[in-house]
């Protein structure tokens, strides 16, 4: 039995459907069950409810051999920290109490690393909360989402420019969601591993904010460049779309520590190079979106 958490999100969703037609029984928690689509509802078996709820978590996982974990992001928390372990920490209770076998979690770059990084420290925390279980343990370990530059549609679309408070010059690895998806469901579809570990996820090239820029002129055929702006500038930014102040100053010690190079100490693999480009992402994903936006 395969436990999925976040079937409607981002990752969750891409992971479902990588693995729903093959012979695994698969569970979900939805706080939404009717988010899913027809096709899913007839397939697996639904936990209603969401997973930080103790009782929620010690059901969905009565069976569960294997589970694929996130905690999902909430930009009007009171504190970065304190959310993320506000879902890990009954999870691993409800591990030890249901003899879970395998978690695949959706975590980060930067171990080892990372101080006071922000929301980064807080999914190296849950890493870490994770392992003490003893559970056998693989962390996806990944730099930014690709996706990520949808929330920048319109500025681009309005000013043809997208803002962060990073140098646009500094290169890094950046990540399609797919990709993270279709390495999920390969160690959620294989029994054989064991221990405790990370898989870095880092894409097929490092970019920088600039070479990002060009690529979205090409591929949308409008003129696009990136500003840097300063961190104080940028947090205010957020919080006047709703961000709270912790969230919203995560995002900042994040980014500066990403600025720092925290996502370059990961050497490039065969293993952790994964295939989609950011062009061939634009071209796929961003493009589409950005016609489709007021």
């Amino acid at each position: 039995m395969i436990l999925i958490t976040t079937p409607t999100g981002q990752i969750g969703r891409q992971v479902l459907d990588n693995i729903l037609d093959s012979a695994e029984a698969i569970r979900v928690i939805a706080r939404d069950p009717s988010r899913l689509a027809p096709r899913v509802r007839e397939r697996v078996e639904v936990v209603p409810g969401s997973h930080n709820d103790p009782d929620v978590l010690t059901e969905a996982l009565a069976g569960a051999d294997c589970v694929f974990w996130v905690v999902p992001p909430d930009p009007g928390a009171a504190s970065v920290e304190g959310h993320c372990l506000s879902f890990t920490q009954p999870l691993c209770e409800a591990i030890t109490s249901q003899g879970v076998q395998r978690v695949v979690g959706v975590s980060t770059l930067g171990r080892g690393v990372a101080k006071n990084a922000g929301q980064i420290s807080a999914a190296l925390a849950m890493d870490e909360l994770i392992e003490k279980t003893g559970v056998s343990y693989r962390a996806l370990e990944m730099p930014g989402f690709m996706e990520n530059m949808l929330r920048q549609i319109e500025p681009i679309k309005s000013q043809g420019v997208f803002f962060l408070p990073m140098s646009g010059d500094r290169r890094l690895p950046a990540c399609a969601t797919r990709d993270i998806a279709a390495v999920a469901a390969e160690l959620l579809l294989d029994d054989s591993w064991s221990g405790q570990g990370g898989v870095p996820i880092l894409g097929p090239e490092d970019l920088s904010a600039d070479d990002m820029a060009q690529i979205m002129s090409e591929v949308l055929e409008r003129p696009v460049r990136f500003q840097q702006v300063p961190g104080e500038a940028y947090k205010a930014t957020l919080m006047r779309h709703g961000m709270s102040e912790a969230w919203a100053q995560g995002m900042i010690d994040m980014t500066t520590e990403v600025d720092r190079g925290i996502y370059n100490t990961q050497p490039r693999t065969p293993q952790s190079t994964t295939p989609t480009s950011f062009r061939q992402w634009c071209e796929d994903v961003l493009k589409p979106a950005f016609s489709q936006s007021s």
